[in-house]
This record gives C-alpha cells, structure tokens and sequence, in this order.
C-alpha cells in the first residue's frame, strides 16, 4: 500500500497543517460489487497553499475531496480540519463546521438568480445568523473585480462572472479551506485564467489554503503544487507544476496503475 506526506516547500513548510487525513480508506458496495476509492491515503494541506489533485477518472480525487470536507464519510481512516477530527461529530456539528471553517467552489457555480451579487455574496453569513460587515464584503467583491456588478443578479453576469461570485461567497466567512472541484471546467481558457489567477493571489495575499480537483494540466499549473491520485492510492506530488509536466506525469500514471495491478496479481497467487 503507498500512502505519503504532503510537504510544501518555500516560506510555508513550517506553516500548520489545515486539511490531515490519516489513512483514509473509502469502500461503496459490498461482496463482489465493492469498489475501493481510496485506498488507505494518508496527506496533509498546509495553510497558505493552492494544491492540484489530479487523475484519471475514477482515482478518488472527488472521493478524497468529499472525504476531506466531511460531505463523506470514510470507512476507516481519520480526517481532521483545523485541528478537529471530523469522525464522530453530529451531522448537525458536521453542517456547522462546513457551514464556518470551509469554502466550496464548483464547476456549477450555484448562485441563487433572484438574489444580487452582494445578496449571494453574503448568504453563508446570513444563514449562520452573523451579520455582514458591509466594508468587508466590498473589499472581497472588490477583490475579485465585482465592484461595480454587487447590485446585479446572476443573469446579468458572464459565466466568468458568476464564478468571482461563487469565489467571493466561498472566502467571505473566512474559512479554514477551500474546496474547488473543477472550478475551471465550464469556462472559456481566457476567463480560466483569470480565476485561477484570482484563486493564486487569494492563497498568497490572505494565507487561504486551496485544494483543487482539476483534469486540466494547464488549471493544475496555477497551483504550488500537485497531487497525483491512481487506483485510489497516491501516485506523486509535483513542486512548481507547468502544463508540460502535469501532462507529462499524468501519462506516466498508466504505468503506476498496471504496476501496482500486476504486483497485487502475484500476491494473490
């Protein structure tokens, strides 16, 4: 079984740890329809850091991030965010934490049409029953270039729009985390860019800590740093990530899975 650490390297490799699971094991199915998803990974995120997990369909990668944000829950294995374990809380206590210590931005970017970009902004904050700060909500519209779109709803807004917006509503409670699953995936390359940008400037102007699911070497180059995912097992990190050598580990993950595969074979026998 390969498990491994999640090192940082740079200015945050003595920042504390965010995101820890230890051994995380997730089955669905049982008898002969079980499928292991993750296989026992144990990975840490530290805080100030933009991660790009990637690989193949059916990896884990979506496993490991709804395991990581207590939207699942692993079969064995452990999480802890923010220095608390995840296992064992109430769901009541689980939507309380994801409500306060985490973000998520998705490829669908789930603004509510009838509310404006403020109203949408600040919705996490009002159903927590905490009442905005006015100055610090524009500061963060203002930060992801809204300023003078806080009064529109979300059909006035370009798609690229509606992501700032769906970025500005993740970083206003200030959370501990950010999930992004494919938060690039229905936009054109230009306006990808300017997100991912914006996701790089978050990370490294508030000491956010980011973890991306992406398919796209080119979105996974904005990060620090990648984390490959194969057969449910961790398959390598990549520091200082350009497109060219996403592309190039993600076919190299080919030979992991059929060697990994292979060794399982003559075990059994």
């Amino acid at each position: 079984m390969t498990t491994t650490q999640h090192n940082q390297n740079g200015t945050n490799a003595g920042a504390a740890t965010t995101v820890q699971l230890d051994q995380v094991r997730k089955v669905y199915g049982k008898g002969d329809n079980e499928v292991v998803a993750l296989g026992g990974v144990t990975i840490g995120f530290r805080q100030g850091t933009f991660t790009a997990v990637m690989g193949p369909s059916g990896s884990g990668k979506s496993t490991l991030l709804h395991c990581a944000a207590g939207l699942d829950t692993p079969t064995s294995g452990s999480v802890t965010l923010a220095g608390q374990k995840i296992e064992g809380l109430s769901e009541a206590k689980l939507t309380i934490l994801r409500r306060d210590r985490i973000g998520f931005i998705f490829q669908s970017f789930n603004l509510l049409p009838a509310l404006t970009v403020y109203q949408n902004v600040t919705l996490p904050l009002q159903l927590a029953g905490r009442k905005p700060n006015k100055a610090e909500v524009n500061r963060i519209i203002q930060q992801v270039g809204l300023a003078e779109r806080k009064n529109h709803r979300p059909g006035q807004l370009s798609g690229g729009q509606q992501q700032r917006v769906a970025i500005a509503r993740a970083l206003v409670t200030r959370p501990a985390v950010i999930f992004a699953d494919e938060p690039t995936g229905a936009l054109d390359t230009r306006t990808a860019r300017d997100v991912l940008t914006l996701l790089g400037n978050s990370v490294r102007a508030t000491g956010q800590t980011i973890v991306m699911v992406t398919h796209d070497p080119v979105a996974a180059s904005h990060a620090d740093s990648v984390v490959f995912l194969a057969d449910g097992q961790l398959a390598g990190e990549l520091h200082n990530p350009t497109p060219e050598s996403v592309a190039e580990r993600m076919t190299q993950l080919g030979n992991f899975v059929a060697a990994r595969r292979n060794n399982v074979a003559v075990g059994s026998n």
